[in-house]
């Protein structure tokens, strides 16, 4: 009987050991498409954008083959948790609480967030008594939809939305009067398109967050080392300057 139990044990601890040193060949990165410039879809279906590029050269200094998981924004965390895919490479704002959740990489990119609306707008995002009845568009679990709650909702109709497409499509077509989303996303999908001319930056751009990390379970903290040092790698080595340069005509 003790022979058998030690064996058990033994067992136990070679499974536990092959868990904690797994082999990592094909790592699935969920995205939420589309979120221009950073995730969207080529007009022959195929995945691109910044955070595409930059996800495929990290995965090939990790010498690992990159699968991409498309995922709604608003199930993007409890899909990981559900090892639908294995880290999050998708604009993920880091901070405290979803820190409670999973494990993030140090900070890839850090982009404020900007405030959109008609040319004609006076509405100042500083002072909040300017958006009194106005109609605040922002993307269902995002921290700028936290930012907009928490300082909008008292005199504003906070309008939430599963992809920033949509939130975009609203305002260009005059059923939103204020868009909160990422500077970038909001310049590429709002100022630089057909309609742009109508529609400008409000106010100041804010910084939330910690800037923006891959996520992966608690449990998968040697990947996030993966991922740390082939971000560290592509940061020194020319790679990410020149799909930075790829999309934004800033740092």
């Amino acid at each position: 009987m003790k022979k058998t139990l030690i064996a058990m044990i033994g067992a136990v601890a070679l499974s536990t050991t092959a868990v904690e040193a797994k082999d990592w060949e094909v790592v699935r990165l969920a995205v939420d498409v589309p979120y221009e410039p950073f995730e969207y879809k080529a007009p022959d279906g195929s995945l691109t954008g910044f955070e595409i590029d930059l996800g495929n050269a990290v995965c090939e200094e990790m010498k690992v083959k990159c699968e991409w998981v498309i995922q709604a924004w608003d199930g993007i965390i409890p899909g990981l948790l559900a090892r639908k895919y294995d880290a999050i490479f998708s604009s993920m704002s880091i901070n405290e609480d979803r820190a409670k959740k999973v494990l993030f990489s140090e900070p890839y990119y850090n982009t404020p967030t900007g405030f959109f609306g008609p040319k004609a707008s006076e509405v100042d995002p500083a002072n909040p008594d300017t958006l009194k009845g106005l109609r605040v568009g922002v993307q269902r679990g995002t921290i700028q939809d936290t930012y907009a709650t928490d300082n909008y909702s008292k005199v504003a109709d906070i309008k939430r939305y599963t992809t920033g497409d949509d939130l975009v499509v609203d305002l260009h077509g005059g059923r939103l009067d204020v868009v909160v989303i990422d500077f970038p996303v909001g310049v590429s999908t709002i100022l630089e398109v057909e309609k742009g001319a109508d529609f400008k930056v409000l106010g100041d751009n804010v910084q939330l967050g910690e800037g923006v990390g891959v996520a992966a379970r608690k449990r998968d903290g040697e990947l996030i080392e993966m991922f740390n040092k082939a971000l560290a790698t592509v940061k020194t080595n020319g790679v990410y300057d020149k799909i930075n340069e790829k999309y934004f005509d800033y740092s």
